[in-house]
Formats: C-alpha cells, sequence, structure tokens
C-alpha cells in the first residue's frame, strides 16, 4: 500500500509543477508584452506624432521577445 501512496503523490507533484511552471511562463510573457506596449505609448505620446510607431514597433518586438523567452523555457530540461 505504502508504495502506491508514493506513486501518486509523486505524479500529483509533478503535474503541479509543470502547471507552476508553464502558468509562470504565461505571467512572464504577458509582463513583457504590457512594458513593450507601455513604453511604446508613452514615447508616442512625448513625440506627439499622429501615426503610432513607436506603439507598433515596440509592440512587435515585445510579441518576438515573449516568444523567445518561451521557446528558451521549452528547451531547457526540467
Amino acid at each position: 500500500m505504502e508504495p502506491n501512496k508514493e506513486g501518486n503523490r509523486k505524479k500529483y507533484t509533478g503535474s503541479l509543477n509543470t502547471y507552476a511552471r508553464y502558468s509562470s511562463l504565461a505571467f512572464q510573457m504577458i509582463a513583457i508584452l504590457l512594458v513593450f506596449v507601455y513604453g511604446g505609448v508613452l514615447l508616442d505620446q512625448w513625440t506627439g506624432w499622429s501615426f503610432p510607431v513607436f506603439k507598433l514597433v515596440l509592440s512587435l518586438l515585445g510579441v518576438g521577445l515573449s516568444i523567445y523567452y518561451a521557446i528558451k523555457d521549452f528547451i531547457k530540461k526540467p
């Protein structure tokens, strides 16, 4: 009976660690995107241009950076 309980505990702990790993990755990606978009909005307000160049460029850069961090985390061994 004892080995079965230990096996269930390891399985539960492993799935919980996986959940925590990927949810933290999602929050990290959201944070990167928010910082870059907010920086683009501030730069567009500061320059006063009618077309939001900085918001567009920095948001695309933020998407690229967040995808880079996601791929880097997926490749990393647990």
